[in-house]
């Protein structure tokens, strides 16, 4: 028998992607943030910080970048939850229930690909999982560093927080080099380049 054309449901997926353009993430408004990045611009730079790490720590980057990407899907159903939240809700399990459905709406292969790569049971953790676990918090800090740096200081939290749950030795590095640099130096003196 041949298998049914899933064009319509995948532009339904691809669409739904774009949701996440306008979930915010929403552990900053504890700090006051009013008007704190979405989830689409975090998954993007934690893809980024994936495959840097992945690279460094000798993995596979672009399962890792992948990951990264694809990791926080679920909250265009689910929406973000900061952690005082999720102190009530079982939201891996919500979010494991939403991954599924959504999936489901792909052709298998990329059915199979994703559900395969994307894993919210953290017992059973390849190295790339770790990684594309320390590039989630990696990027969290990367926000929370510009927060600190606009002056919102209590986002600190987040960096003390993230030092206890990072394992891989790049992000440990990275962590460190993160609290010590200005968020805003990495365009410093480029004016001043001539071509």
């Amino acid at each position: 028998m041949k298998s049914k054309d899933k064009t319509s449901e995948t532009v339904k997926y691809l669409f739904e992607a774009g949701q996440l353009k306008r979930v915010k993430r929403s552990g900053w408004w504890l700090i006051g943030v009013d008007n704190p990045e979405t989830v689409a611009e975090h998954s993007f730079r934690t893809a980024v910080v994936g495959y840097v790490i992945a690279s460094l720590e000798g993995l596979n980057p672009d399962k890792v970048a992948m990951t990264a990407l694809f990791h926080d899907f679920p909250e265009t159903r689910l929406n973000d939850m900061h952690k005082v939240g999720q102190r009530y809700i079982d939201f891996k399990d919500a979010e494991i229930s939403a991954f599924r459905e959504q999936v489901s709406r792909l052709p298998e292969k990329i059915r199979k690909d994703l559900s395969e790569r994307i894993h919210y049971n953290h017992e059973d953790a390849t190295p790339e999982d770790t990684a594309a676990r320390d590039a989630d918090y990696i990027e969290c800090a990367l926000q929370a560093k510009e927060y600190i740096d606009k002056g919102y200081k209590e986002a600190q939290d987040w960096l003390d927080n993230i030092k206890t749950v990072i394992r891989t030795e790049t992000a440990k590095k990275m962590l460190a080099e993160i609290e010590r640099t200005d968020s805003n130096s990495w365009w410093k003196g480029l004016k001043n380049i001539k071509r």
